[in-house]
């Protein structure tokens, strides 16, 4: 009862004594930054902070303290922080960090800044009076009792605790492989900000790092394989294209059983193509920028590529959950493929690692998949993935709004023949036994274009393995539709259609 007491004044007293929350209004920090040339901004002057609704802008500064000598980092907004609130001058007080890192509130406060590990100094106290042997008592007896309940809690709570994903053994597992920390994050504060998506394996979430968002994949331990894998296929040397997600760094946080897996890459606003898809419908020339942007990321994926400028050699990449949720775009609707969790990596002279038959999402499982008859060699491997393009770009052409006729709402793949979750059952029925696959509607096959890409669409699933075209040879195709169908003069439009409709598309013998 005494403890229950202790603790209700301890938080009576600690919502008396908090700071009222007086907003400052910001609106303008100095800015400056000294990787400018690297990241391509400017070197100093101001930068008006974009706040969002119910949120509170700052000002903060970072810099370096090399033997006496100030060596200033960054300077600019920073996005609602606690920390930061009511601070009219922008004070570090961590003891000795690399990066001191303050941030205030109100216009232009990150022009001075300065360094107080502790700001109230030592002061000189009267002698206490004699403890009475009670208080000795108390004060002895009382963090003892609290200390043994939450060992005791703890105990209990590990004893009784059943992980979501199975029993996983911190020492079986064995120690975490890190990379070399990225000096990049090293001098940046992250902060997580939102939820944007759960999968199978976590979370991803939109942080703040300084004045860059950027995206944090958050694995749990039990999914550490997952990450693991997803992490050295980002390492893997040439995997720096336009069209592939761009990494910036593995982390891990906290410890033993509490420990998450954090990877961090580019963050794009406009999010997935699914995302994309439920609420827009695409013009013709959207269509063709996005399939083939998609189709050059999933070519060049799949492509050994030799050793170039002392990187590489890059080896050919199956992705093995190739879905438009697995696709982002940026603003101008470039497609990023990402999501490399259950990617494999085929280097000459070594086994593909794990190559599980059945994985991935089920809805865009190829046919060989679904019954289980998997040639566990490369080109297989590379097939399925095209597979799973021709259902996305099924799902591009179904948002389309060239054709004469009503867009209908966005749908999945299947979802009008066996709904929005079927079993894997259903999926055998459908497209293994029925060699079912989602439907052309006629209008779409009255647009010139919209009926070849229907072709490489129909290629590109093609029950049988070795038929199917390759990643790079559907780039080829949407690049020449494009091409023939770009937007004509009234003279020659007679003439344009007659050459789609006619048009030689690049040979199969260009697939896998």
């Amino acid at each position: 009862m005494f403890a229950s007491w202790l603790t209700f004044a301890l938080l009576l007293g600690t919502f008396c004594a908090g700071p009222s929350h007086g907003e400052v209004d910001t609106r303008e920090c100095l800015f400056y930054n000294v990787n400018y040339e690297i990241e391509k901004t400017n070197q100093s002057g101001v930068e008006r902070c974009e706040g969002e609704k119910d949120k509170r802008s700052h000002c903060y500064a970072s810099w370096r303290n090399n033997s006496g000598t100030i060596e200033l980092v960054k300077k600019g907004c920073w996005l609602d922080d606690f920390n930061c609130y009511d601070r009219q001058e922008c004070v570090a007080t961590e003891e000795n960090p690399q990066v001191f890192f303050c941030c205030c509130e109100g216009n232009f406060c990150n022009e001075r800044f300065t360094h107080l590990p502790d700001v109230n100094g030592p002061m000189i106290k009267p002698p206490p009076p004699m403890p009475t042997l009670l208080n000795v008592l108390v004060y002895s007896l009382l963090p003892i009792t609290m200390l043994s309940m939450a060992l005791l809690l703890a105990f209990w709570m590990y004893r009784h605790r059943k992980p979501p994903y199975g029993h996983v053994d911190i020492n079986e597992v064995g120690p975490l492989p890190f990379p070399p920390p990225s000096p990049l994050v090293g001098l940046k504060p992250l902060q997580l900000l939102e939820i944007k998506a759960r999968g199978r394996f976590g979370c991803v979430w939109k942080a703040q790092m300084m004045n860059e968002y950027v995206a944090v994949k958050v694995f749990p331990i039990q999914d550490k394989q997952s990450w693991m894998n997803e992490r050295d296929v980002f390492l893997t040397p040439g995997m720096k294209h336009e069209n592939l997600l761009r990494y910036i760094a593995a982390e891990k946080r906290g410890t033993n059983l509490e420990m998450e897996l954090w990877l961090i890459s580019e963050f794009h606003q406009r999010g997935s193509l699914t995302d994309y898809l439920k609420g827009n419908a695409i013009s013709w020339t959207e269509l063709c920028h996005i399939s083939e942007t998609m189709a050059c990321g999933l070519a060049y994926l799949h492509e050994d590529v030799p050793r170039y400028k002392g990187e590489g050699p890059k080896p050919a990449i199956a992705h093995r959950d190739f879905k438009s949720k697995n696709v982002m775009l940026r603003t101008d609707l470039t497609a990023i493929i990402g999501d490399f969790g259950l990617a494999v990596r085929f280097e000459p002279g070594k086994p593909p690692g794990d190559t599980h038959g059945q994985v991935g999402t089920r809805r865009y499982m190829a046919p060989e998949v679904l019954e289980g008859a998997i040639n566990f060699q490369r080109d297989a491997f590379l097939r399925i993935d095209m597979y799973s393009m021709g259902l996305v770009l099924w799902e591009l052409v179904s948002r389309c709004k060239a054709a004469d006729g009503p867009v209908d709402e966005y749908m999945l793949p299947f979802e009008e023949e066996i709904g929005q979750h079927p079993s894997l059952e259903d999926l055998q029925d459908v497209v293994v036994h029925k060699k079912m696959r989602p439907v052309f509607k006629d209008c779409w096959l009255k647009h010139a274009g919209l009926e070849s890409m229907c072709e490489t669409i129909e290629e590109c699933w093609d029950h049988d393995a070795e038929a199917r075209l390759s990643a790079g040879c559907v780039e080829e195709r949407i690049s020449q539709i494009r091409r023939l169908t770009s937007p004509p003069t009234s003279d020659c439009l007679v003439s344009m259609v007659t050459s789609v409709t006619n048009v030689d598309l690049p040979p199969k013998e260009s697939s896998i």
